[in-house]
Order: structure tokens, then C-alpha cells, then sequence
């Protein structure tokens, strides 16, 4: 085993004693990469596996003495070094503190479970993460030794693991996984916990081809904060696969960017897959999104035919230079094929140069699926929300779905967007039917098409474990229907907290303790008590606050019935003059059910009913998008007679 040449030249040389100066700490350290992410940029590390490859390490050499009798083969598996060549690793992270890396990254891109299962180590993946972040804080702890006054950080790395909870491993079944998002969230929570253990100072979640791994991720490092009574600051950094735009799993950057917000990372940015000439345009488009610091860490260029990488340090760090003269960036590295010749190069390139600014961004309720939807704030945009893929309100939906008939319950989904739904409502509370597993089954089947899956899901059940189940199988920034106080503040914070930590905005009913409220007195003060608690308690944003004033049938011929559209008008107009930022929706079916069977004063209803609805600031509704007849096309009369029924003046 030999060093190669690149790491023996990045060993420091002996200096004299600096003069002395307070170590760091990790407070100290952390406030200091935010001051210096705001006055320079920041430079990243390059490959771990490129300079690992280039030891040539045996079989042999990759057991050590520990694993001489592990019972499959382990060479390749990188992440191992920590544990059985702890000294190149080390040699390595020292290469490229040398070359002017300010961050490095631990050795533990595979280093989790599900990954480490492939060789029959998942047992012992905190292991390795613990040691890989051991390595990599002694190795920049010795530099920031030798220039006091300079830190030098500690990302704990989180690769994408090898399997997809949103893709199918089997093209004959769509709605096939080979992993679940629990086993992902343990995964990376265990992971995670190795990482605080062994000193890194943040966790970066990176390389992210699907979306779902990564919620799936977020989930189980903030359970792992809360287990543990400590938190590190998040990095999140995806992956765009092609010139398409989009991830391997088929989001654009701004659908991604909408369903990760909810971690409130530190920064986030894009890395591997794309040479930096390539990465460059979605890198400018990401820094149009956010107003947090911008990474980027692409690859030295394309991959040749062999699988190698060609691009000199000179020429990719000509192209980063680039990207820091276009104001695109806070912390400028390299990924796959990179040395320390390629970081030295880039860490010149951008010396001087001043960091990115970030752009305020408008306020505005963004949800996604494989693309973004943006409910912009003020606004007249309303948005249709599919109501046909819900076994209580369609009969043929239901139909479908008890007769196991997937494949056809898709393509009222599909006729539901062909229509004009901006999102699907998605129901399965069937009392004939396992609902969470029923609810898996579908959004893992509409996931593999693509003309369903652009738009946002919205979850509707009344019961927590099907909402739950739901969550766990969309990558996209997705809707709960619904939460609500109705068994009181302690269940709806436990569940408003999740559906956060999901990443997902919330609808609130007019439900509390007393019941469902049909005044707009009663409307108002339980939907203010119900935004209160989400915005001030359980850290929603405002903007994904969605309040459903109740919306109930009129005309039933009983009087207290009559003025039901008139309540829900006026608690509208009330909630959002005094909540800002939060949304309205509701069930537009709802309000004409005592006309079922007569379709055309049914559709009549729902039309004047979203015309006065929308006018108070109704901003989303439950629809049958094929079925909403245009306001000035209805006949006068029946117009007439249905403005008079609505507004309760007759």
C-alpha cells in the first residue's frame, strides 16, 4: 500500500508555534461559519472516494485485522476505512485542509444501515460514523492548531443510501419499494447520532436523487435531536441527474427546494451528477428561490467511457471562478473525480471574490409534487383541488378500489388533473377497506406517473395513522386533510408537530371540543385559536396554514340550514383580514348534497357558491374540476333562483 503522491505532497511541514489563541469551540466555531459565510466564500472539500481509489487498496487491506473473517467481501466498501485504515482517511481529510478546504466531510457517505447491509455490516454503521467524524474533527482540529484564528469544519456527511422509497425496483410493478421511509428515518437517525458522537459540527444530507430519502432523513435526525436533547445546524444539498432539470426521481429543482424548506437548513445547495458547466444553471435557479446561503460541489466535468473524470483543477476551477463572479454561491467545492489539486485550484479561483447575496423572497404558500406549485400572497389565483380520487364522495373511485382495481382507480386521478385539478384530494376511509395500506398502495402507484405526480397530494382522512401513512409515501410537499381541535390542544400539537416535521402544509376544521361550529362567531374564534397554537406553538409557517371554515348543505329544508354559505362567507372575509398569511379552503360538494341526483342545479350551486366564496377569500376548494360550470354561463334564471338559496333570501 502506497500513498499517492497527491497526499504525500499535502502533508503540512513542521512550523513554528503559533501564537497562542483560543481554541475553538463548537458554539464558537458555528457562530464563526456564519459570520464568514456572509464575508467570503467558503471552500468545501473534494472527492473521499476518488482519492480512496487511487490507494489501490486489497481485499486484505480493506478487513484489517478486525474483519479477516467477515463472511462476504468488503473491498469497496469505503466507509469501513474509518474503522480499519483510520490513517488514510485521515491522510486524506489533511490533503485537502492543505490545499485550503475550509470544510471537510466526514467519510461516511454509505455509512448507514440500509447501505451497510449490502456487506453485512449494517450493525455497526453508528460505529463507523462515530470514527469517520472522530477522524475528521482530529484532523481539523491539528489545522486550526496551526493557524489559530482560522476554523476549520466538520460535515458530517449522509449519502442517499442505494434503494429509492419513491421509485420501483420492479418495472412490472409501479407501486413495488425495496425500502420504507421508517427504515430510511431509522437509518439516518442512527446514523446522525454517530456523527454528533464523533464531533461533526453539521450534518449535510447530500446527493439527494429522491426527495423522499431526504424527508425520510430529516425525520430521523430531528427525532435523533429530540432524543437526544441536542441539535446540529443541516446542510441540504440535492442532485439534478441530467439536462432534464430534475432529480433522478423526477422533481425540478424548485419542487425539491419546496419539499426540504421545512428542515430550515443552514444552507442549501446542489452537487454531483453534473460537471460544473452543466450544474451551473440550476445552481442560478436555486439561488432565485431561497434567501438562505447557496452551496455547489459538482463534479470534475463528465464522466470519460471508462467511468473516470478528465477535467483538470484548472479547468473546473476556471468554471467555479464563474460561479462566484456570478454571484452564485457561499461555499464552492468538488465532488466525484476531484483531488486536492482541483480544491487548491478552486480555493484560488474564488479567493477575493465576494459571496452570494441572498434575494428576499415573497411570502407564499408553496407545495410541490414533481413540479412546484406557488399560491402566491396577495393573490387571485385559485387553486382546484381534485375531489374524485376519494372513496366516500365517488362512487366509481370507491367502486374501483374495493375491487382491487388499482391500475383503473389511477386513471381517475389522471382524468382529475386532465381536467384542471392543481391537486388531488386522495381519501380512503372505507370501512371495508385497510385505509393506511389502501392509502400506500396508490400514491406509491401514481408516483410512477409522471403526468399525475407533478401536482401536490392532498391527504384527507379522518384518522391519524392513514394521514401518517400517506406522509411516508410522497416525496413532494404534500397537504394534510385534516387536523383539528376536537379532542383537544394536547393531540392536535402532538399531530400539527408531525405533520410539520413531515414537511407538509395542514388543513384546520372548525372542529374543537364543543363540535363542529356553523356560526361564523364560532368559526373564527376556533380557527384563530387553532392558527395561534400552529404559528406560535408548533412552528408552522403561516403560509402553510390552511383553514376550513366548514362548509355544509343548504336548502335542506330545515331554517337554522339556511344561511350555512352566508356563515362560511363571513367567517372567510373575517379570517383573512385578521390571520395573515394563513389560506381557506373547504368541500365545495358539501354545500349542494341535499340536491344529489340533480347534477345540473348541483353544479349550478357550486358555481355561485365558489363566486361569492372566492370574492371573501376562499383561496382552494374541493372540486370536481370537470363538473364546475362557468358563473356567467349559467342560465339566468336558474342563476336567479340559486343566488337567492345561497345568500339565504329565500
Amino acid at each position: 500500500m502506497t500513498a499517492p503522491a497527491a497526499v504525500k505532497q499535502a502533508r503540512p511541514e513542521a512550523s513554528a508555534p503559533a501564537p497562542a489563541a483560543p481554541p475553538f469551540t463548537r458554539e464558537t466555531r458555528l457562530a464563526a461559519f456564519e459570520t464568514l459565510l456572509a464575508r467570503r466564500i467558503l471552500v468545501l472539500d473534494g472527492a473521499m472516494g476518488t482519492m480512496i481509489q487511487s490507494y489501490t487498496l486489497s481485499e486484505a487491506e480493506f478487513r484489517g485485522a478486525r474483519f479477516t473473517k467477515h463472511g462476504r467481501d468488503l473491498r469497496g466498501d469505503n466507509e469501513l476505512l474509518s474503522l480499519t485504515q483510520p490513517e488514510i482517511v485521515k491522510a486524506i481529510h489533511e490533503a485537502y485542509l492543505d490545499a485550503g478546504a475550509d470544510i471537510i466531510e466526514t467519510n461516511t457517505f454509505n455509512a448507514n444501515r440500509v447501505s451497510q447491509s449490502e456487506y453485512g455490516l449494517g450493525d455497526i454503521a453508528r460505529e463507523m460514523n462515530e470514527a469517520a467524524a472522530r477522524i475528521a474533527r482530529e484532523a481539523a482540529d491539528g489545522y486550526e492548531q496551526r493557524e489559530p484564528g482560522r476554523p476549520r469544519f466538520v460535515a458530517g456527511a449522509l449519502g442517499p443510501t442505494n434503494r429509492s422509497a419513491s421509485i420501483s425496483p420492479d418495472v412490472a410493478d409501479p407501486g413495488a419499494r425495496n425500502v420504507t421511509f421508517d427504515q430510511l428515518a431509522d437509518a439516518y437517525g442512527e446514523a446522525a447520532e454517530g456523527l454528533i458522537a464523533g464531533g461533526a459540527d453539521f450534518l449535510l444530507v447530500e446527493t439527494i436523487f429522491d426527495t423522499l430519502n431526504a424527508k425520510a432523513a430529516i425525520f430521523g435526525i430531528e427525532r435523533t435531536f429530540e432524543r437526544l436533547g441536542t441539535r446540529r445546524p443541516l446542510i441540504i444539498s440535492g442532485t439534478i441527474t441530467d439536462a432534464s432539470g430534475r432529480t433522478l426521481s423526477g422533481q425540478t429543482v424548485e419542487a425539491f427546494w419546496n419539499s426540504v424548506a421545512h428542515a430550515r437548513p443552514i444552507v442549501v445547495g446542489l452537487n454531483c451528477a453534473l460537471g460544473a458547466r452543466q450544474l451551473r444553471q440550476y445552481v442560478q435557479d436555486l439561488g432565485r428561490l431561497t434567501s438562505l446561503p447557496v452551496s455547489a460541489y459538482p463534479n470534475a466535468g463528465l464522466p470519460n467511457e471508462f467511468g473516470g473524470y478528465d477535467q483538470t483543477p484548472e479547468e473546473m476551477a476556471a468554471l467555479m471562478r464563474g460561479f462566484a463572479q456570478g454571484g452564485l454561491v457561499n461555499i464552492a467545492g468538488s465532488c466525484c473525480g476531484s483531488t486536492p489539486a482541483h480544491v487548491k485550484a478552486i480555493a484560488a479561483a474564488v479567493e477575493g471574490l465576494p459571496p452570494r447575496i441572498a434575494p428576499e423572497i415573497p411570502v407564499a404558500t408553496r407545495l410541490s409534487g414533481l413540479e412546484a406549485m406557488t399560491i402566491p400572497m396577495p393573490g387571485n389565483a385559485f387553486v382546484n383541488v381534485g375531489e374524485r380520487t376519494n372513496v366516500t364522495g365517488s362512487r366509481k373511485f370507491a367502486r374501483l378500489v374495493l375491487d382491487d382495481k388499482f391500475d383503473e382507480a389511477v386513471t381517475v386521478a389522471r382524468e382529475q388533473v386532465d381536467s384542471g385539478a392543481n391537486m388531488i384530494d386522495v381519501n380512503m376511509d372505507e370501512a371495508m377497506l385497510d385505509s393506511a395500506v389502501a392509502m400506500t398502495r396508490f400514491l406509491n402507484l401514481i408516483a410512477g406517473e409522471p403526468d399525475i405526480a407533478r401536482v401536490p397530494v392532498m391527504i384527507d382522512s379522518s384518522k391519524w395513522e392513514v394521514i401518517e401513512a400517506g406522509l411516508k409515501c410522497v416525496q413532494g410537499k404534500a397537504v394534510v386533510n385534516s387536523i383539528s381541535l376536537k379532542e383537544g390542544e394536547e393531540p392536535f400539537l402532538e399531530h400539527a408537530r408531525l405533520v410539520r416535521r413531515y414537511g407538509a402544509a395542514a388543513v384546520v376544521m372548525a372542529f374543537d371540543e364543543r363540535g363542529q361550529a356553523d356560526t361564523a362567531e364560532r368559526k373564527v374564534a376556533i380557527l384563530t385559536r387553532a392558527y395561534r397554537l400552529l404559528t406560535g406553538v408548533a412552528g408552522f409557517a403561516p403560509e402553510d396554514v390552511i383553514l376550513d371554515p366548514n362548509i355544509f348543505a343548504i336548502a335542506t329544508g330545515i331554517e337554522e340550514h339556511d344561511r350555512y354559505a352566508v356563515e362560511y362567507f363571513e367567517a372567510t372575509r373575517r379570517l383573512k383580514e385578521s390571520l395573515p398569511h394563513a389560506r381557506v379552503s373547504g368541500g365545495v360538494s358539501n354545500v349542494s348534497f341535499s340536491f344529489r341526483g340533480n347534477e345540473r342545479v348541483r353544479e349550478a350551486i357550486h358555481s355561485v357558491f365558489l363566486y361569492h366564496a372566492i370574492g371573501a377569500g376562499m383561496d382552494m376548494g374541493i372540486v370536481n374540476p370537470g363538473q364546475l360550470a362557468i358563473y356567467d354561463d349559467i342560465d339566468p334564471k336558474l342563476r336567479d333562483v340559486v343566488e337567492d338559496v345561497v345568500l339565504a333570501k329565500r
